[in-house]
């Protein structure tokens, strides 16, 4: 039996020091290390929470094809928009109405399960002695066929050696490596990630019907090449508008930097259509002038 091979120092001491996880890639790692922030470990959050689903359902059988009776009977939210028909009765499958409304109870479930799933990474970055938590990255997908959605993020947990911890908790930030250098020497310091979803429902008029179709085209178009079709453009302005607002009302006077907007659409039935604009970006609080950080300079190491 031979004997067990002498490990060198340098290997003895990279492994009884303490270990960390990252979820960086090695630029973004390099220029947190030029920054003076220290990886600490990667904080996660989950929640899966079930949709309102059922409302929808129970409500939705009560309009039948003509659409004689609006599907919902719930408090709608702030934007609510109706389309008449200008035919008459044509027929009992005719729409003889169309409506855009907003979906509070989607919007409700939306933040409560992001909101949960984020207070529990920023719970793990805490317990984890951090002041902060880059790279942020977010999911948010459905589980089969019954409503439920499932959030997961996760982030690397940074600390700054030798700072006291905040005492309103680590700050978030979607940011890392160069993008994140360049705020701070623009004098702007990161506070929390800003998330907000908005949903707008469709019921598609006879007019809308016809124009998705391509069908009546001569009709409406007269004679022109194209037609906008308004209710849809109303449709995605009033969502695009909702969720805008909604993240202002997360920055309490903070500016909003690195914004992303992602418009999902889902066809549930025919000419019944939801609109859900997700936007996401960074609220960042001016601390300082501009002041910029010190050319990095290149190192090697052999060992």
């Amino acid at each position: 039996m031979s004997e067990p091979t002498q490990l060198p120092h340098v290997a003895e001491g990279r492994l009884a020091a303490s270990s960390f996880s990252s979820g960086l890639s090695v630029s973004d790692f390099a220029a947190c290390i030029e920054m003076g922030l220290e990886p600490v470990g990667l904080a996660q959050g989950y929640c899966a929470v079930r949709t309102a689903s059922s409302v929808y359902f129970a409500n939705a059988q009560q309009g039948g094809l003509g659409r004689s009776i609006s599907p919902f009977q719930v408090s709608a939210g702030d934007y609510v928009e109706n389309y008449q028909c200008p035919h008459g009765m044509v027929s009992a499958e005719h729409r003889m109405w169309g409506q855009n409304y907003q979906q509070p109870w989607i919007e409700g479930t939306w933040k409560q399960g992001f909101t949960n799933a984020y207070a529990r990474m920023v719970k793990e970055a805490t317990t984890l002695g951090a002041h902060g938590v880059l790279g942020v990255f977010d999911n948010v997908s459905r589980i089969g066929q019954e409503g439920i959605l499932e959030f997961s993020i996760r982030g690397t947990a940074v600390r700054v050696p030798g700072l006291a911890l905040p005492s309103g908790g680590p700050w978030t930030t979607y940011l890392a490596g160069q993008r994140l250098a360049k705020i701070i020497e623009a004098g702007f310091v990161p506070v929390s990630i800003v998330a907000a979803v908005s949903s707008v429902r469709v019921w598609a008029s006879c007019i809308t019907e016809y124009l998705m179709e391509g069908s009546g085209m001569t009709m409406w178009a007269q004679g022109t090449e194209s037609v906008e079709i308004e209710q849809i453009v109303s449709a995605r302005t009033a969502a695009r508008a909702l969720v805008r607002d909604m993240a202002r009302q997360q920055l309490q006077g903070d500016q909003l930097h690195g914004v992303e907007l992602h418009v999902r659409e889902h066809e549930y039935a025919k000419g019944d259509l939801e609109i859900q604009p997700v936007l996401r970006g960074n609220r960042i609080r001016r601390f300082k002038d501009f002041d910029p950080m010190p050319v990095p300079r290149l190192t090697v190491r052999l060992s």
